[in-house]
């Protein structure tokens, strides 16, 4: 299977966010949000494609706006 180019880049960019915002630990930061930890990394690998709920919940979890999490995405 074929990763789109815009899931890659979403997952690095929440990657990254999720380092710069002091979790460096998926599991933790998954359990702050109210997910699973399996999914954060199939979110950040590019697997995973995160509904507009998911989106809000891991906005809300780094303080940023959902838009943030999207700037990367062409």
């Amino acid at each position: 299977m074929t990763i789109p180019a815009h899931r890659i880049a979403f997952g690095e960019h929440l990657r990254d966010l999720r380092r710069e915002h002091g979790w460096a630990s998926q599991e933790a930061f998954a359990h702050h949000v109210g997910l699973d930890r399996t999914y954060i990394s199939g979110l950040e690998r590019g697997t995973r494609n995160p509904t507009l709920d998911v989106l809000v919940k891991l906005a809300r979890g780094l303080d940023v706006t959902p838009s943030d999490l999207l700037a990367t995405v062409e």
